[in-house]
């Protein structure tokens, strides 16, 4: 399993493997297609390096790595960013690393499936960022995309029936739908009474959304 690395001109996402529980080797392969640059979190990278793809960048404290399955030409091809920063995890580590080097988004994998606790950091931390990069956190069962407030407004084509979740970080006020089946119209979600999960695109077609303040992710969910 490798990249491709068609595109160095940063036009495409990057691709961070983080250090949660494995998404499936089609999920993998399919990012790895478009995605030309890849970043490992130090404590993924062995389990990266089995699976044979080819690695940019490692970032992280490096207290505990191995790379016994690398030859000496590859470690020589790895930028190998040493970050001790005990304030941040090595997901914001790598997402501000990406953001200091001029790209313009990046889908996130291994960031659930293993420690709760960890997974909804990895969501907290990819909210922190939104306003700065477009990331997208991927697993077998779901994507997760951070929306931007108005001015902004998300549009993507969905098929009929695919499951679509609005669930807020924070308040989120005015939001508006089409495309839904059940849209909202200047609705607001205030935590924890309401939120938007499990709804669902009613035809083949554009679903967009748009709202005034707060901090919402769209997650399209596979069963």
């Amino acid at each position: 399993m490798s990249s491709h690395h068609f595109v160095r001109d940063k036009q495409e996402p990057a691709l961070i493997i983080a250090n949660g529980a494995d998404c499936s080797n089609e999920v993998l392969n399919q990012l790895l297609e478009w995605n030309p640059f890849v970043l490992v979190l130090d404590g993924a990278l062995d389990r990266v390096l089995m699976k044979g793809i080819k690695v940019d960048a490692v970032i992280g404290d490096f207290d505990s790595i191995n790379v016994s399955r690398l030859s000496v030409e590859d470690e020589q091809n790895i930028e190998w960013l040493v970050m001790e920063d005990q304030d941040s995890t090595d997901l914001e580590k790598g997402i501000r690393y990406l953001l200091d080097n001029g790209h313009k988004a990046a889908n996130i994998v291994w960031s659930t499936g293993k420690r709760l606790d960890h997974s909804h950091n990895n969501l907290i931390t990819v909210a922190k960022y939104s306003t700065s990069i477009a990331l997208c956190v991927i697993d077998d069962h779901s994507k997760a995309h951070m929306l931007q407030p108005k001015p902004a407004k998300f549009n993507k084509y969905f098929t009929a029936e695919s499951i679509i979740s609005l669930l807020p970080l924070t308040d989120v006020k005015g939001i508006e739908t089409s495309g839904l089946k059940f849209n909202l119209h200047q609705e607001d979600f205030i935590l924890p009474e309401r939120t938007g999960s499990s709804n669902e695109a009613e035809t083949d077609g554009i679903v967009e959304i748009r709202f005034d303040s707060g901090i919402l992710f769209l997650m399209e969910c596979f069963d």
